[in-house]
């Protein structure tokens, strides 16, 4: 298959998709390497697709209307998954963690959890890694970018945080 014509249907892939798809099954899917992928979904990204990647796969955001808020947290490691499932249980979306480094300024990673399972796949690979989270470079202080369909919707999220001591006001 031309390049071209592989590029077209994974645009089509992506925007049919309900939920992200792995750069693994896409490169099974086309008979490529994973590499040929990263390089599709880089010339896609360059031609104006909003493509977001996500520890579950590459995503297309779909164009319903969606509320955002950068919110400010602090709190310890143990507290990650009480802090991602209140989120995700009110229906936010939480896109990325970000903490300020007094040597390389802003440091962003992606999250993009939407329900209680990638909470908990993305929680287990953590955990797995051995690494330490961000939030470990700013001693618990981070801000995080929740998506949702409603104000309202942010506004109870907020509160939850806030019910829980992680939210700074």
């Amino acid at each position: 298959m031309a390049r071209e014509e592989r590029l077209k249907k994974l645009q089509t892939l992506l925007e049919e998709a309900d939920s992200p798809l792995s750069g693994e099954h896409l490169s099974t899917i086309f008979r490529v390497s994973r590499q040929a992928i990263v390089q599709d979904v880089a010339k896609l990204r360059n031609r104006g697709l909003q493509i977001l990647s996500t520890p579950q796969g590459y995503v297309l955001p779909k164009n319903s209307k969606v509320f955002k808020r950068i919110i400010a947290v602090k709190h310890g490691p143990e507290d990650i998954t009480s802090e991602l499932m209140a989120i995700v249980a009110l229906g936010g979306r939480v896109i990325d963690v970000i903490v300020e480094h007094p040597i390389y300024g802003e440091i962003r990673g992606n999250i993009n959890v939407t329900t209680r399972d990638e909470v908990m796949k993305f929680v287990t690979l953590m955990q797995s890694s051995g690494q330490n989270p961000l939030l470990s470079l700013s001693q618990g202080f981070h801000l995080h970018t929740i998506e949702a369909d409603s104000e309202e919707c942010l506004d109870k999220i907020e509160k939850a945080l806030k019910d829980k001591g992680f939210l700074v006001l």
